[in-house]
């Protein structure tokens, strides 16, 4: 069995410490260990009362994920049996929060009399981010503690609350600076001749809103704006109305645990739950050793204050750690770091942070026009427009200028990292840092290993990626890398479906309504059709098939968001997309003049044709070995590209789609355009075995069967 509880006595108090590292979740064995802890220290008449706490840094982190799914073993006490024990002692009990109490962990607190938390602990009720409820009694006690909108603000952002602010709401009794043992045990000598609290004996704050809708209704447009798709959300507001309007407690924690089974039975969990280890299996780097040491990065440099360049450098004050910024343009400058301070002002007056957190940051940030001023940066970061022949210049510069130890990145979408290490004498050092913008928001970050790139410098982006708030993933040295890679048939998908007979919006809403955040003729007007437009009549090439519509448009100034109007209109200082009927006609016309007979098409075809392009696409880079796993192309696309976190990323769609259904369907994609849709072999193997991505070929098997390496993949640039 995982995990134990410690027991121990101090001064006539029995301490149960949960050991169960990293996090103390409440494994088969903690449980266990709980209630004869308690049984315990119920029998011994010198026990005054109990203090149940966490070692190391986690109090409890909530249930084991990894025993989802398993049938019970009857001998092993519930999570619900452990927490009824909890409540119903006869001695106080006090919950001495030492780090996060996060799900279970807030809901087996929620059953102590009373909670003394350390001043760096933190609570919340998370579940809704693994498609679940809090489904050990969150969505009733938590109402009745805080009031029912605080608590399902709590549980349907799934935010975490630290300490002060949890002693404000009323979740913790006591917070302290000092040891939070002893606080405990001085807190139940106050408490000694006091009746024993209950939560859920608390019922007037739900007896404040009991017939109001007010509550309910408000927190349906919250989760419809955050959490638009998702089935968990209704369930957990379903479950807070029960509490306000239920005969009682009991008759709440019953529908409680229904809408919970309901939730765990539903496929969004199991593609959450995919996505939440996915994006911790995406930090480990397979042929990196554990061991490999992480270089001190106590100073960056950016260089470029452009958006990208100042949304990287936020993120590393943000993260504490003194940036550089150098632009050898001083108005551009001076634009760049108002900005930055403009960006922190509005978090400031949207109550994000507070004016010394925003001086903090700001203090952290400097600027300059000269290269010898980052001389002692740890990591330099290149962050200009996507021209080679300029980042090798840089690259060049930087090499001379900045210090021997020091990393090299460039922040590229899809140049080729390995070209810009070769004008280098640190070739080793130099890296891809595929920021996403904005870069102060976007999760993902891409990076790049180049040919030569070190294991230690690995290590230490992706450790710097984690210090960021980042989810880092690493791509190989490949054209696209891996997200702009599979985008490129995605949205080649969609233009041949205007192309034979779709508008933009039927397309656009198809998407959406598959839980895309944004369609790709939206994504288009907002990046600008005229970029791939004049780079084309810069040098003279032909558009590609896919291009002609877009170039067409051009030709008419219909550029997108910028020019109002673009395969959408828009009104002046909107983003709102309107139906533009008046390009019909334009359509038709290039549609007719190369080949394509106009025809109905349905929103499914739409949906598989652009979803399984991702796929097939994906599974060529799995069976390249330019991801590692399949998993870490849904985590680029959830976190980079809109995709519906509830559908598990593209990867995980398939699987649950089912692999021989999605061979199928592109077989018959391929009737028609055999040269777009060549099946990846790995497609037609898992297909023929009933396997699912995941449980596909090691990379050696891979590379042994295709003769790849990663040399060759660089070549194709």
């Amino acid at each position: 069995m995982k995990g134990q509880c410690l027991y121990s006595v101090k001064d006539g108090f029995a301490i149960l410490e949960v050991d169960n590292p990293p996090v103390n979740p409440l494994s088969e064995g903690v449980r266990v260990g709980i209630v004869d802890c308690l049984e315990k220290a119920q029998a011994d008449s010198n026990i005054h009362g109990i203090i149940l706490t966490g070692k190391g840094r986690s109090f409890i982190a909530g249930a084991d994920i990894s025993e989802f799914g398993k049938p019970p073993n009857e001998e092993i006490p519930t999570i619900h049996a452990v927490l009824e024990k909890l409540e119903s002692s006869e001695k106080p009990v006090v919950a001495a929060i030492n780090g996060s109490a996060l799900g279970g962990g807030l809901e087996t607190a929620l059953c102590c009399n009373y909670r003394v938390s350390s001043s760096k602990g933190f609570v919340g009720l998370p579940e809704v981010n693994l498609g679940l409820l809090p489904g050990a009694g969150g969505t009733q006690r938590l109402p009745r503690i805080i009031g029912p909108s605080e608590a399902l603000k709590m549980m349907l952002t799934g935010k975490h609350v630290p300490a002060k602010k949890a002693e404000e709401m009323g979740i913790i009794d006591k917070i302290t600076d000092a040891d939070v043992i002893e606080e405990s045990i001085k807190f139940l000598h106050d408490k000694k001749n006091d009746p024993l609290p209950k939560v859920r004996d608390l019922n007037s704050k739900l007896n404040d809103v009991s017939g109001d809708e007010k509550v309910i209704v408000e927190a349906r447009a919250l989760a419809a704006k955050i959490r638009k798709g998702q089935f968990a959300p209704n369930k957990i507001i379903q479950c807070v109305d029960a509490a306000i309007n239920a005969d009682s407690f009991d008759e709440g924690m019953k529908k409680e645990q229904e809408f919970f089974i309901e939730c765990l039975l539903n496929p969004q969990r199991e593609a959450m739950i995919h996505i939440f280890f996915s994006e911790r299996a995406a930090s480990k780097i397979q042929d990196v050793p554990k061991e490999t040491e992480i270089m001190p990065i106590k100073k960056a440099a950016i260089i470029g204050s452009g958006t990208m360049g100042g949304g990287i450098a936020m993120c590393f004050a943000n993260a504490g750690i003194p940036v550089h910024i150098i632009d050898q343009d001083e108005n551009n400058l001076e634009r760049g770091v108002a900005v930055i301070k403009d960006n922190y002002d509005f978090m400031m007056n949207k109550g994000r942070i507070d004016e010394n957190q925003k001086d903090a940051v700001m203090g952290l940030i400097t600027s300059g026009l000269e290269y010898d001023e980052i001389a002692d940066a740890d990591i330099v970061i290149e962050a200009v427009y996507e021209n080679l022949d300029l980042k090798k210049e840089i690259f060049k510069k930087l090499d001379e200028v900045v210090k021997k130890d020091a990393i090299l990145a460039s922040n590229t979408s899809g140049l080729d990292i390995d070209a810009l290490a070769k004008v280098t004498n640190r070739p080793e050092m130099v890296v891809g840092t595929h920021f996403f913008s904005p870069a102060n928001i976007m999760r993902l970050l891409e990076v790049v290993r180049a040919e030569k790139t070190s294991d230690q410098v690995l290590a230490t982006i992706m450790s710097v990626g984690k210090k960021l708030k980042k989810a880092p993933v690493v791509s190989l040295n490949a054209p696209g890398f891996i997200g702009n890679r599979m985008l490129f048939g995605y949205t080649t998908q969609a233009n041949k479906l205007l192309l034979e007979g779709a508008l933009p919006h039927q397309i656009d809403s198809a998407l959406e309504n598959f839980g895309m955040s944004m369609g790709p003729f939206r994504m288009m007007d907002l990046v600008g059709l005229d970029l791939g437009w004049r780079a084309r009549k810069l040098s003279k090439t032909n558009p590609p098939v896919t291009a002609l519509i877009n170039d067409a448009l051009c030709e008419q100034d219909r550029f997108g968001q910028k020019t109002n109007k673009g395969f959408y209109n828009y009104k002046e200082g909107s983003r709102a997309p309107h139906p533009a009927p008046e390009n019909e006609k334009l359509y038709e016309k290039v549609s007719e003049d190369n080949g394509y007979k106009r025809r109905e098409i349905s929103d499914t075809e739409i949906v598989d044709r652009c979803i399984l392009a991702l796929v097939n696409e994906g599974a060529k880079i799995l069976q390249e070995g330019v991801s590692q796993r399949s998993g870490d192309m849904d985590v680029v696309y959830i976190n980079g590209y809109g995709f519906p976190i509830w559908r598990g990323g593209p990867m995980q769609y398939a699987n649950m789609e089912g692999l021989e259904k999605v061979s199928n369907k592109i077989d018959e994609f391929a009737k028609n355009d055999p040269d777009f849709w060549s099946k990846a072999e790995i497609i037609e193997q898992l297909s023929k075995e009933n396997g699912r991505f995941g449980e596909a070929p090691t990379k050696e098997e891979r590379k042994e069967k295709l003769s790849f390496n990663q040399t060759s993949v660089a070549k194709n640039f």
